[in-house]
């Protein structure tokens, strides 16, 4: 294996990670910037505020997609370049911070709740189903996208690490790289915990108009 080889399949995916196609679909569809109104969150969440309930699939969609095809590449593929799982976790956790901090948008990026969800699916199919439920179970019951990510980053974790019994090595790279990411989704949600906290996070389907953040 080349030396370059890990350090350009996390490059590569840093970069993926780093289209914000919340700004992007919006662009082409001829909607405002999602960073210009309700939370200011370039995510799908903010974009369904615009009331274009396709746009904010469509961000949803591929959001989650540019987290998992880069993880799915090397997961296929990368054991014939000699990428193990150290990279193929680096990989996972370099398209979320691209999410989070985009080289195209002056680092300004989302919470990265879609994007984690896609690197998860790639990871163990399984685990991300496991995270995918407990958020639409919590956001279909309290209509809260911030609780729902919340308590799916928490529980995502546990979900790998008993999720197959001692199969798993709590400190293997993807373990950890899970664990990363419940960590900074839980972080970027801070705002959004002190408001639930305080009776102030809109709702679900709220317009652009109202004081979401």
């Amino acid at each position: 294996m080349q030396w370059w080889m890990p350090m350009g399949a996390v490059a590569l995916a840093y970069a993926v990670g780093s289209l914000s196609f919340a700004v992007l679909v919006s662009r082409v569809m001829g909607l405002s910037d999602p960073r210009t109104y309700g939370s200011k969150n370039p995510g799908a969440t903010n974009v369904l505020r615009s009331g274009n309930k396709v746009a904010a699939a469509l961000t949803l969609l591929l959001d989650a997609v540019k987290g998992w095809l880069p993880v799915w590449v090397v997961g296929h593929w990368g054991a014939g370049w000699g990428l193990g799982d150290g990279t193929l976790a680096a990989v996972g956790l370099a398209a979320f911070l691209g999410h989070l901090f985009p080289v195209f948008f002056r680092f300004q990026g989302g919470k990265g709740v879609a994007t984690a969800a896609g690197v998860l699916l790639a990871f163990e199919p399984w685990l991300g189903v496991a995270v995918l439920a407990s958020w639409i179970l919590i956001a279909v019951f309290f209509r809260y996208s911030s609780l729902a990510a919340i308590v799916a980053a928490v529980f995502a974790p546990f979900y790998y690490w008993f999720g197959d019994g001692a199969a798993w090595d709590v400190r293997g790279p993807v373990g950890l790289a899970v664990a990363a990411m419940s960590l900074l989704l839980l972080w970027r949600h801070a705002g959004n915990i002190q408001r639930l906290l305080a009776g102030q996070e809109s709702k679900i389907g709220s317009k652009k108009g109202g004081a979401a953040r």
